[in-house]
């Protein structure tokens, strides 16, 4: 191998187990049969990174650092590389680990982080960009606001029916709804005050899904995935917040080669043991990003009914390009007639529900790639 080459310029794979207060760091030199020996632990402030690259390093060397993913977030990956360093976020539930082993030190830790990304063990994550990083956490902000409001919402409706107040209405949390709560009366005024303060909270939680709600609308104008966004809710049951949810969980659609890895990637596949001629398979596996998973297969309910251009989806669709028009329509006519086979070949509404979502899935990925599709023809 020549001096020049980018393998001999690696001096070796730094594997950092990483922590709120101190980060533990282990180094595995090059070669398969190279040192692998802990560094020690460093305060996780950036001067103390900056000491610690420097210490690896030297100058016309690139190190490889490692880390596995977790509520520290991306700011080490964007320090080391800052540096001129590659850093890696790591996938923790596919890091191999031996049953045998029961001893967990931060020390092993980043010992194993070091040995593995050597060999080639660990599977890196598609990592955001700041900006991008910044819209999703508004989006993952409108989802935690909307699970506090349903939480609030069964609370007050457990307080009613502890004490026989049923609505008789058919929808609840409307108009006429509100009304009836707000009206309601209690013999004893501490109970009254308990509803009262329910009803507050409830409110309060509307307003913040909807402040946020707004915030994303407003985020999007200057977002570069914002034309993508746009086009994915030509499908039917795509809205706003499904295609947005979509975009910044899934980021670049580039990386998935085609609409299978996808689906395996987001856990709607069947999971399989399958050993000889025997073949075993089960639910899906469930694997990947449960927020996608969870909007797809709200999305996919709407696929119950007869194909259907509606007024609505006409005029917010009828501006966009006609390869995403095509898509649409052809998503639509093909899940709702997949729908009612599986539906009359007696499977669950839920299970083939899931299968409208595994598919809807690839026709989300047709639609973030017409472009290029659009510029290969």
């Amino acid at each position: 191998m020549s001096p020049s080459s980018p393998l001999s310029e690696t001096r070796g794979h730094v594997g950092a187990y990483v922590a709120k207060d101190r980060h533990a760091v282990a180094l595995a030199e090059s070669g398969r049969t190279g040192e692998v020996r802990y560094v020690g632990e460093i305060s996780s402030d950036s001067a103390s990174v900056r000491r610690l690259v420097r210490k690896l390093g030297r100058p016309g060397v690139r190190l490889r650092f490692c880390y596995e993913a977790g509520p520290t977030g991306y700011g080490l990956k964007r320090e080391i590389e800052a540096l001129g360093h590659e850093c890696a976020v790591i996938a923790p539930s596919l890091i191999p680990r031996k049953p045998g082993d029961r001893v967990k030190t931060n020390r092993r830790d980043a010992e194993k982080l070091a040995r593995l990304f050597r060999a080639g063990e660990l599977t890196e994550i598609w990592t955001p960009d700041a900006a991008h990083e910044a819209m999703r956490d508004l989006i993952r902000a409108r989802e935690a606001a909307v699970k506090d409001r349903t939480r609030k919402r069964q609370e007050i409706r457990s307080f009613l029916l502890r004490h026989g107040k049923i609505y008789p209405g058919l929808k609840a949390w409307g108009t006429r709804y509100l009304r009836w709560l707000h009206g309601l009366s209690f013999s004893f005024r501490s109970q009254q005050a308990v509803l009262q303060e329910l009803i507050l909270a409830e409110s309060q939680c509307r307003e913040r899904a909807a402040r946020l709600e707004k915030a994303i609308e407003d985020g999007l104008l200057d977002w570069p995935l914002a034309p993508v966004v746009e086009r994915l809710q030509a499908l039917r049951g795509v809205k706003l917040i499904c295609a947005a949810t979509f975009m910044v969980e899934i980021g670049d659609v580039r990386r998935f080669a085609n609409a299978r890895q996808l689906m395996a990637y987001l856990g709607l596949v069947p999971s399989e043991r399958s050993t000889g001629d025997a073949v075993r398979r089960g639910g899906i596996t469930k694997t990947g990003n449960a927020r996608v998973r969870r909007v797809l297969a709200e999305s996919a309910w709407t696929y119950r009914y007869p194909a259907k251009l509606g007024k609505g989806k006409y005029f917010e669709s009828r501006h966009l390009p006609e390869v995403v028009r095509d898509i649409a329509w052809n998503a639509q006519a093909r899940l709702t007639k997949r729908y009612r086979a599986l539906i009359a070949r007696g499977k669950r509404s839920t299970v083939a529900v899931t299968a409208i979502a595994r598919e809807l899935a690839a026709f989300m990925w047709a639609i973030a790639r017409a472009d290029e599709q659009q510029a290969g023809t």
